[in-house]
This record gives structure tokens, sequence and C-alpha cells, in this order.
């Protein structure tokens, strides 16, 4: 009785040969690149500058970037996070030509942004360092803009970001270019 169940479910009539097809989308979600479009944009206000000596980080143009007013009194801006680990630059200890990290105590250059010094020789640095080829932080040009610190980033660098990364709307299938398996 079992065995005659089973059977109920198989087909009567032979299967025909599957065929595929491809299917050429002509629909894409990617962006197309802008390429750079360098702009100053407001970062703070002249109010938020700290002293000497310190940093602040900010959001500008979609970036992360750390204002620091070196021990002299000069005004740069660096990528916000510091190599290896992405920790807040802004943190770090700011000296005439140079900001230490906080974390792992690599200075990096306020002009360059280069590596000055050891680098990571602070903490488990000594380990990190070994396995983590020394790497230097962006810059950018500032200047005063009536209230505001203004720093020239690229604005279309989140939109050429991005157009290497999306790739769309998914279909049910998880694919975005409408084939099918």
């Amino acid at each position: 009785a079992c065995a005659m169940g089973v059977s109920a479910f198989a087909p009567t009539a032979p299967l025909r040969a599957l065929t595929t097809r491809s299917v050429e989308s002509k629909v894409t979600m990617m962006a197309a690149k802008t390429g750079a479009k360098l702009k100053y944009v407001n970062a703070i206000p002249l109010s938020d500058l700290p002293k000497p000596g310190s940093a602040v980080g900010a959001v500008v143009g979609g970036l992360d970037v750390c204002i620091a007013v070196g021990t002299d009194g000069l005004i740069y801006a660096l990528g916000g996070k510091a190599p290896p680990t992405g920790t807040p630059l802004k943190d770090g200890k700011v000296g005439k030509n140079t900001i230490k990290d906080a974390q792992y105590g690599t200075e990096f250059n306020l002009e360059t942004g280069a590596v000055e010094g050891k680098w990571c020789p602070g903490g488990i640095g000594f380990i990190v360092g070994k396995l983590v080829a020394p790497e230097g932080v962006p810059t950018y040009r500032v200047k005063k803009s009536g209230a505001f610190i203004q720093v020239e980033v690229d604005v279309a660098y989140k939109k050429n970001y991005e157009s290497n990364y999306w790739r769309g709307i998914l279909d049910a299938q998880g694919k975005t270019d409408g084939g099918y398996y």
C-alpha cells in the first residue's frame, strides 16, 4: 500500500529535456563614475576650532576628516581614521609637525600624512606592526572662509565608490540580470 501511494506521485509521461536560454539584461543599476570633483566644503565653525596641540573630527562631503591645529597654530586636515585599525585620529596628540595616534603611538606628518618614526610602537602595536605594512593617512587642503573652516574634498568620492559597489535591485532568485539558472 505504501508503494502504491508513492507511485501515485510519479510522472506518467516521460520528462522532456530542459533547455536554458541566456537573457541579456538591458537594465543597469550601476551609477556611472563622474571623476574627481574637488570643492571646498564647510567642515566646522571657527568657534569649534580646537586649541593648538589638539584636533577635532568632522564629516566633510561624506568623508571622515580630522582637523588638527599644530602647536604653532597652523591648521591641517587629514583622514579621520588612523591605520591599521581605523581608530579616530582626532583623539591623537598634535605636535608642531605630527599627530600621534592614541592607540598605537604611530606619528603621522601633518602636511603629507606619511608615517614618521616607528610604525605602531606602543601597546600591542609591536605585534600589529609586524603583520601590517606602514600606511599613511590622506591629507586635504584647508582654509578659513567667513565663519567656517573649509576642507577641499572630492564631493563625488562617495558616488564613485558606490558605483563599484552597488549592483541594483535583486530579483526573487537573488540575481540582478533577470536571467534564469
